[in-house]
């Protein structure tokens, strides 16, 4: 029981980091295209910028 409880303890920690930098990523992008980039900071999201992108940066 002791180590069942260790390893969901550890578990939380490492989703909770996860979720955390995912959510900073995403603050990172909207206020480099939205402020930087002088464009929309939701536009960021939009499956036709990434498209976009991809498109531009393969051989």
């Amino acid at each position: 029981m002791y180590l069942s409880r260790d390893v969901l303890i550890s578990l939380i920690k490492i989703l909770s980091v996860i979720v955390l930098a995912m959510l900073l990523f995403s603050i990172g992008l909207m206020i480099g295209y939205g402020v930087i980039g002088d464009g929309s900071p939701m536009h960021v999201f939009s499956r036709a910028l990434w498209q976009h992108i991809f498109e531009f940066i393969q051989f």
